[in-house]
């Protein structure tokens, strides 16, 4: 087994746009041959369109993008950029005189961060789709991670600067990679359970344990969720590829403590770009190992900002 680039993976292209002083952003994940995927939801305050797409009742067999954002619902105006840029390419599905680009996305709240009046909107999702094309995605303070944010129980004082993270391995000719914006109200941890970035001690200097904490208080703030989508140059139908998008949310429940709470909206996307055989249960383990990489990438690429300290000011 290898890491590799996200890019090295066929048939997908990834890009990200932002706007850095309002924090919030977006991240396109494109595959203009169409990908087989699935979904798996856990949290309980998900911001999303066209998730049905990818339920075993749709005859949809195949999507053409996925795309993260921020702006909490008012992001989900940010599709129709990318179906636009899609549309204007001839990719979608042919329906009569014309083409209609399958487009899933799912949202965080970055609103409490920045400026809440400016969110993810067409223009800002076209520049993403225009940035894919160079398939350099990079891990931080970019795309759907731009206003992202962890250890946010005892408010924004206390909190940390999270981001983006992108992650691949290659095992044998097996390529399974991940995309994600870490916006948890939880701690990141890294592979031997301590914690990275989340709530911070009084000192800010420090860390308090976010799941400590939460057995002392009566509710959870809102405005919590970790979204992200795995791709993989597996071959697997829409079914196989739900699951192996619910065992990439064992990633999430490696590296982030508390997750998958009413308060959240925790999302995972599972794409298939290619045409090599294996197994759903290997490449599904190897999804939440990637998954994990890539959370405790984007936490550890972030670099403070709006008043927020991110790991790297505490090393």
């Amino acid at each position: 087994m290898r890491e590799i680039n996200i890019s090295e993976i066929e048939n997908v292209k990834i890009g990200s746009a932002e706007n850095a002083e309002a924090a919030t952003g977006c991240t396109v994940i494109i595959c203009e041959r169409g990908a087989p995927a699935g979904v798996d939801v856990r949290g309980g305050g998900p911001a999303s369109r066209e998730t049905e797409l990818l339920s075993h009742q749709a005859t949809c067999p195949a999507i053409h993008a996925v795309l993260l954002s921020g702006g909490s619902a008012y992001g989900l105006d940010g599709a129709g950029g990318v179906m636009e840029y899609l549309e204007n390419k001839g990719v979608g599905l042919p329906v009569g005189p014309a083409v209609v680009p399958l487009v899933c996305q799912s949202c965080i709240f970055d609103l409490g961060i920045g400026d809440p009046k400016v969110r993810p909107n067409k223009e800002m999702a076209k520049r993403a789709c225009e940035n894919a094309e160079l398939n350099s995605p990079l891990s931080g303070n970019y795309g759907a991670g731009a206003g992202a944010t962890v250890g946010k129980l005892l408010g924004p004082r206390y909190a940390m600067k999270s981001g983006l993270g992108v992650y691949a391995l290659q095992l044998g000719e097996l390529k399974v990679g991940a995309v994600v914006a870490v916006n948890a109200f939880g701690d990141v941890l890294d592979e031997n359970g301590r914690i990275i970035a989340g709530l911070l001690g009084e000192d800010r200097s420090s860390f308090r344990d976010s799941e400590m904490t939460l057995y002392r208080m009566a509710e959870i703030p809102a405005g919590n969720t970790t979204i992200g989508a795995v791709v993989t140059n597996g071959k697997f139908t829409k079914a196989q590829m739900t699951k192996i998008a619910q065992l990439a949310q064992d990633g999430l429940s490696r590296a982030i403590r508390p997750v998958h709470t009413t308060m959240d909206g925790d999302t995972v996307y599972a794409m298939s770009v290619g045409d090599v055989e294996s197994n759903v249960d290997l490449c599904g383990t190897l999804a939440a190992r990637v998954m994990a990489g890539a959370i405790r990438r984007a936490a550890l690429s972030a670099v403070g900002s709006h008043g927020l300290l991110s790991a790297k000011d505490l090393k």
